[in-house]
């Protein structure tokens, strides 16, 4: 029997789209206006930085979480107090006299955030049949990529023309709107036939060993590149506590009456699968996010709203060929059909990427840019929606968190990884170039003498110097540094391509036991 359209969808999926795109543009609004918060707070660069890490912590924490809160407390009021505080904390943010009170209510936004994500996914899903599943994983698919594309050129113009407290107040009025829209339009969800009740009580203990688990371990991504890893007893000590109360929870959830996460989900190969694919793809996104803006501002001096500017285009792209997939699937294309040209297209992505070099255009990286918002199309909406379509009411809550998480901590784990190789492989490069590089070799004399007489002659006519010997050796050490981040550049674009290779293992295994689309009278 196929699913009623509810008369409130429109506004149901407006409320699910803007809370979504609030709680995803503040995950990178931040990041360009540091330099800016820095000397305004008079902090440090790793003092300002836990502003970034305590909203990721959490937001990792609540992601799983989200679920069962919204069913222990009822979704319409969880969900609605998550947007409330959301945006309340999001004003307090902008008007923190101090970096204390900042990293405070950062954090509050963050638990507050945190359930946004999913909790606007199972809505958006709830509002289609199942068939039509590849529709609603298009409306949320294009609001998870306009995110991370508009948070650093809107973070951007509001530090450079209204301050950095425009990034977080800018929220005021769209969390009002999502705010004042949802109470009209969001409701409880409905328990299905059958559908067992929540069990009484609260798991304390669970609830502790997710919470130290999750926030132990993203502290540990988020902070062991800054803090040279396990050379830091804080990094070794939060190593440590995740290893020992993730597998504890896992095991005490299977005991207790009533678990805050069904782990037997994981027993589902479709859910396990479902994360591999989502978490290697979070792995890639933000890995390669991460390292190609560092490229464009070493290679072509970008500033960071050029930067952020480039990946537009690319989003555009995704955001275009979303409701195109969606269609594809509704009319009865192969989920795992669609999985594959994602995944091959990254891989053409990541070749295109590594042949880039400080001799490649502008065109270049746009080409390469395309490819990947072409392949991520074929990516987000298959994997969310052929994965959630599986599931009903409480379970699909469940599932949407655990995607959202892994892809999150992949995300964290691709750029704790590229952060780590980037600094590693530069200091080995650097050893095998520059021991290459001496005056009794006949190129680097080449260089260094013809760099010298060109800057003596510019010298001597433009300020009257005469001496260009350190100004030449200066010439050849940049030249060095451009070439070991360039080397560095290419060998970690290898790294990421083969480690997302590994996703053709869970896309092979994926097997869907409810076909997500089918054919849809018109009428």
């Amino acid at each position: 029997m196929e699913q009623e359209f509810n008369p409130k969808a429109g506004l149901i999926i407006f409320v699910a789209v803007l809370a979504s795109l609030l709680e995803i543009i503040d995950t990178s609004i931040v990041n360009v206006a540091l330099p800016t918060m820095m000397g305004n707070l008079g902090a440090t660069l790793e003092d300002i930085s836990m502003v970034i890490t305590g909203y990721a912590i959490a937001n990792a924490v609540v992601l799983p979480l989200s679920a069962w809160l919204g069913e222990k407390f009822g979704r319409r009021q969880y969900y609605l107090t998550c947007i409330g505080i959301f945006t309340i904390t999001s004003v307090m943010c902008g008007l923190a006299p101090n970096l204390e009170f900042l990293i405070i209510f950062r954090i509050l936004q963050g638990l507050a955030g945190g359930a946004l994500l999913p909790t606007s996914q199972t809505l958006i899903y709830e509002q289609f049949p199942k068939e039509k599943a590849g529709t609603a994983g298009a409306i949320f698919g294009m609001s998870v990529m306009v995110g991370p594309a508009l948070g650093p050129v809107l973070g951007g113009y509001l530090t450079d023309n209204f301050g950095w407290r425009m990034i977080f107040n800018i929220n005021l009025p769209l969390g009002l709107i999502a705010l004042f829209v949802g109470m009209t339009a969001i409701y409880d969800r409905k328990k299905e036939h059958g559908e067992k009740a929540q069990a009484a009580g609260f798991d304390m203990f669970g609830l502790f060993l997710l919470v130290a688990g999750i926030g132990c371990l993203q502290y540990a991504l988020e902070r062991g590149e800054a803090d040279d890893w396990f050379s830091s007893k804080t990094i070794t000590t939060c190593v440590m506590m995740a290893a020992a109360c993730l597998p504890t929870f896992a095991w005490w959830e299977l005991r207790v009456k009533n678990p805050i996460i069904n782990v037997r989900l994981f027993k589902e190969q479709i859910v396990l699968n479902g994360i591999a694919l989502m978490g290697l793809l979070g792995f890639y996104l933000y890995g390669v996010l991460f390292v190609l803006p560092v490229f464009v501002s070493t290679a072509f001096r970008y500033t960071a709203t050029q930067t952020g500017t480039l990946f537009i285009p690319g989003s555009l792209v995704t955001m275009a060929l979303m409701p195109v997939v969606g269609k594809m699937m509704v009319s009865g294309v192969s989920v795992k059909k669609l999985i594959f040209v994602g995944i091959t297209g990254l891989m053409v992505c990541m070749l295109a990427l590594i042949d880039l070099s400080p001799m490649s255009s502008q065109s270049d990286i746009l080409i390469a840019l395309y490819v990947r918002g072409f392949s991520l199309a074929f990516l987000f909406v298959p994997i969310n929606s052929g994965i959630l379509s599986q599931f009903t009411g409480a379970t699909m809550g469940q599932v949407s968190g655990l995607l959202n998480l892994s892809r999150q901590i992949g995300g964290s784990i691709g750029i704790a990884l590229v952060g780590t190789l980037l600094s590693m492989r530069g200091q080995q490069n650097y050893v095998d170039l520059a021991s290459k590089v001496s005056l009794l070799n006949a190129t680097t004399q080449q260089a260094y003498y013809s760099s010298a007489a060109g800057i003596s002659k510019k010298l001597s006519s433009g300020v009257g110097m005469l001496r260009a010997d350190k100004a030449a050796l200066t010439s050849i050490k940049h030249r060095i540094d451009a070439q070991v981040f360039m080397m560095s550049f290419n060998q970690l674009m290898w790294i990421i391509m083969l480690i997302f290779a590994f996703a053709y293992i869970p896309w092979w295994f994926l097997k869907l036991k409810v076909k997500p689309t089918g054919v849809v009278s018109d009428h």
